[in-house]
């Protein structure tokens, strides 16, 4: 009996204990196919998943979101041959650098030279790298560089004065992006036939000027001059798309040069609202605009005396090389006759921005500084007119203010014979050369419909207004006639011009109170006479400046008759 009763009970537990191997291998299979979801899972969690998943305060230090990686030997081997560099680096520095000092020195100061130059003993951090995907010819490599130095820089300078300052350039902080450009990739050691260099970025980079023995605010303009000297020279020699290219395998390697890609044409139109600098009277403005800040590339206005919202209704031309990067820098100042020019601000504008062959009308904010963006100060606006030709394409023009219709008027009027082809075969790089080339005659009808929301001027509560429409260069006038006791007048008048050169001409809208004894002006609108020339005929209303909140209706109607220069 109980021989029958052990075999029972070692059966029963045998079977149990098979069915619970059974069991764990089961549950063990189950959470390995659920390890395995849950590792195929993560390995599809992208970064900003994580960043969903989890703040970044919670976050242990270590932990980066960076596609760039760390450096730290290339840091740690920099550091030890940083002496070594400081000797090799600081006389080919010196002497590479002083010939581009002399180019961008400003005419207020006679030479600028070095005296001593060291690097110092802290070396830059390389903080990291990225490999960029592109080209299969070539390997782009950008580094992140970051240098708060304690180099001993000294620069002898001299005015035309005959005054004589050795300055000391000090607390030097510096942080960029290096970019290198392995190209062409090549079957030979060490793989590729030339290195190009260049500062991706913009640079942040601040720095601290002292006169040895004095203070150099003593003398006015001169730390302005050599700052602005010292970053126009990093930025135009060496940030992109300026690069330095250095042949590793003998070959010509000219194609990886800076060549010009198009030209940008600019009318400086006006400039409203400007800080006044000067204690007696008001500034004299002028502006100088650029696209890289050599002295023979940059273009200057003509000087506008005791006047804060001066016209000046002039065109420049400037050199394109890289569409995508480079801007057109706009600096306005206050002349100040034999000191130096004192600046009221300065606006850039991105020619990323605009559309090849698309006349753009912009008002740029003044600033006082293009790397400090937040500045709440109003120094004033300066308006443009912006046209970018690039070399070597087809003719896709479009007029500046209609997406459907083309710059026929424009472009028949810049055709040299009257069989030539249409105007959408017309090449755009010709344009900029024909536009030299050509006077755009016509008669301007101006119709001053009426305006709203004038101000109140006379004591009543009301107004007398009426309108003096001035073609600026050849000097005609048009008056409108009074409208009294009215701050929404409607006019309904229509006066023709007859206009020798439209390209170059403004419509000033000038608008005025009639008193007895004279009469007080409201405010005004100035316009190129581009979009009626472009289009045809339109009617718009426009703000009024120097008004809160007045505005006038005007309707506008060109027929055109040109003329070609012999």
């Amino acid at each position: 009996m109980s021989f029958l009763v052990n075999f029972v009970f070692g059966f029963a537990f045998g079977i149990g204990l098979v069915l619970c191997f059974a069991r764990f291998e089961r549950t063990r299979s189950k959470q390995r196919n659920d390890l395995a979801a849950i590792i195929a899972a993560f390995e599809r969690i992208t970064v900003d998943d994580t960043r969903k998943l989890l703040p970044a305060d919670y976050y242990p230090s270590w932990v980066v979101f960076s596609n760039r990686q760390k450096l730290n030997w290339l840091n740690q081997m920099l550091d030890k041959i940083w002496p070594y560099v400081d000797q090799a680096a600081s006389e080919l520095i010196k002497s590479s650098v002083e010939p581009m000092l002399e180019e961008y020195r400003p005419v207020v100061l006679a030479a600028l030279k070095f005296s001593k130059l060291t690097l110092g003993t802290v070396a830059p951090q390389f903080t990291g790298v990225t490999i960029l995907e592109g080209d299969a010819k070539s390997i782009t490599m950008e580094l992140d560089l970051q240098w708060d130095g304690n180099p001993n820089i000294i620069l002898d300078i001299k005015t035309h004065l005959g005054v004589g300052l050795p300055i000391q350039v000090k607390n030097i902080g510096f942080t960029g992006v290096l970019r290198f450009l392995f190209k062409p990739l090549v079957d030979e050691i060490p793989c590729f036939g030339a290195i190009s260099f260049s500062l991706r970025e913009n640079t942040n980079l601040d720095f601290k000027l002292k006169v040895i023995g004095g203070d150099i605010s003593s003398i006015p303009g001169i730390s302005d001059a050599i700052e602005e000297t010292i970053r126009d020279a990093i930025e135009d020699s060496i940030t992109w798309p300026v690069r330095q290219v250095i042949p590793i395998i003998p070959g010509d390697y000219s194609y990886l040069e800076l060549k010009p890609v198009g030209t940008l044409e600019v009318k400086l139109v006006q400039a409203k609202e400007l800080t006044n600098k000067d204690i007696i009277g008001k500034s004299d403005p002028f502006a100088v605009l650029f696209i890289r800040p050599v002295r023979s590339r940059m273009k200057s206005s003509k000087i506008i005396n005791n006047n804060l919202n001066p016209i000046w209704n002039e065109n420049f031309e400037f050199i394109v090389e890289d569409e995508s990067t480079q801007h057109l820098t706009v600096r306005v100042f206050d002349d100040e006759g034999v000191q130096a020019a004192e600046i009221i601000g300065c606006a850039q504008f991105p020619i990323k921005e605009l559309e090849p062959g698309k006349i753009k009308d912009v008002w740029l904010k003044l600033v006082k500084d293009i790397q400090v963006q937040k500045d709440n100060k109003n120094r004033g606006q300066v308006q443009l007119e912006l046209l970018y030709c690039p070399h070597g394409t087809e003719n896709t023009l479009t007029n500046a203010f209609s997406r459907d219709f083309r710059l026929t008027k424009l472009e028949k009027a810049l055709k040299t014979e009257p069989d030539e082809k249409e105007a959408t075969d017309i090449d755009p790089t010709k344009l900029s050369a024909k536009r030299k080339d050509v006077i755009l005659r016509g008669v301007l009808s101006v119709t001053v419909i009426s305006a709203e929301d004038l101000p109140a001027v006379d004591l009543n509560g009301k107004s007398d207004p009426f309108v003096i429409l001035i073609m600026r260069k050849i000097e005609q006038k048009q008056k409108t006639r009074v409208v009294h006791n009215s701050l929404d007048p409607v006019w309904n008048q229509t006066f023709d011009f007859v206009v020798e050169d439209a390209l170059h001409d403004l419509l000033l809208v000038e608008v005025y109170d009639h008193d007895t004894f004279g009469k007080d002006k409201m405010g005004r609108v100035v316009m190129t006479l581009t979009r009626v020339i472009l289009e045809g005929e339109f009617t718009e209303s426009f703000p009024i400046d120097g008004t809160k909140s007045g505005k006038i209706s005007l309707h506008l109607k060109w027929t055109s008759q040109p003329i070609f220069r012999d």
